[in-house]
């Protein structure tokens, strides 16, 4: 098994994050419950900051497209020369990054057959908002399938691959999966959260409280020992030995519970090389068009 790592230390390591994490050390002496909002209001931020995303050029024949979603909308991007009646495939990214990471295995299953739709999730790429959460994408998920779906495939990404594992296992229309770099489940992330503050794992227990009161769901359904009994569809998982954001460990556990699982791991890809990494990007495919049948509805 792979040794876990805290990335979130790294991560909080600069001057101003030092800053950042002393100041929230002081706001939960004298307050645990400001200091707890304050805390998931920096966690649930994606960084780096998304307007580098927004202001992106992104070549044709990729073109986006906006649906309402609580309050603002979400963005999706299809291609514009793929014929009616394809097998059609969603893809989505992890945090702080955004749907274009995965626009090399779309036009990888474009040319494979597949209509393929690229998702920014809610706080991401060009969708509105500056904070979400992990139950938000969730969500997300639903509104787009109910929408678009249902899928022949899902390509998912980090903490988009938990999302949609989450959302598999709650009936998310979709007769294949592909997950990338699996992210551990959020109360691990918390706790790293917490370590990296300094604040010790009381914040992190607040912090996970404060977020199943407020969501209803408790963030176990987030474990990869429990997707693993509720996720039926055939699923592939790509994971790389030496991938310090992702441990390998919660694909492994994850795999071992699947029905029908089966754990790719490579070597020297790390977290996100793997998304364009051309040998990932065929097995994706080839995965995806395994005993192929006539493509689902299309709308």
């Amino acid at each position: 098994m792979t040794a876990t790592r805290n990335p979130a230390a790294a991560f909080y390591a600069s001057p101003t994050a030092r800053g950042i994490a002393a100041l929230l050390r002081g706001l939960h002496r004298v307050s645990p419950d400001l200091g707890t909002r304050v805390a998931l209001h920096l966690f649930f931020t994606p960084m780096p900051t998304k307007w580098l995303a927004r202001s992106r050029a992104v070549p044709r024949p990729w073109v986006e497209r906006r649906l309402p979603f609580e309050g603002g909308h979400i963005s999706v991007w299809q291609r514009s020369d793929v014929e009616p009646g394809r097998p059609r495939v969603l893809l989505v990214h992890g945090w702080a990054g955004d749907a274009q990471q995965l626009r090399d295995q779309g036009d990888t299953l474009a040319a494979a057959g597949f209509d393929p739709l690229l998702l920014d999730l809610p706080a991401h790429g060009r969708s509105s908002g500056w904070r979400s959460n992990l139950l938000q994408w969730v969500r997300a998920l639903f509104a787009v399938s109910a929408r678009f779906g249902p899928w022949d495939g899902v390509v998912a990404h980090s903490l988009g691959a938990l999302a949609t594992a989450h959302a598999l296992a709650r009936g998310l229309p979709a007769r294949r999966a592909a997950l990338l770099a699996l992210a551990p489940p959020p109360a691990q992330f918390m706790r790293w959260f917490a370590q990296a503050m300094g604040t010790g794992d009381a914040l992190a227990a607040r912090m996970r409280g404060r977020v199943e009161q407020r969501e209803g769901v408790s963030l176990g359904h987030f474990e990869p020992t429990w997707l693993g009994e509720r996720v039926g569809q055939p699923t592939l998982i790509v994971h790389d030995r030496g991938d310090v954001t992702a441990p390998l460990s919660g694909s492994e556990t994850l795999v071992a519970g699947l029905p029908a699982g089966r754990l790719h791991v490579t070597e020297g890809l790390g977290h996100r090389r793997l998304l364009s990494d051309p040998a990932v990007m065929r097995l994706v495919s080839s995965h995806l068009a395994a005993a192929q049948p006539p493509a689902l509805r299309v709308v």
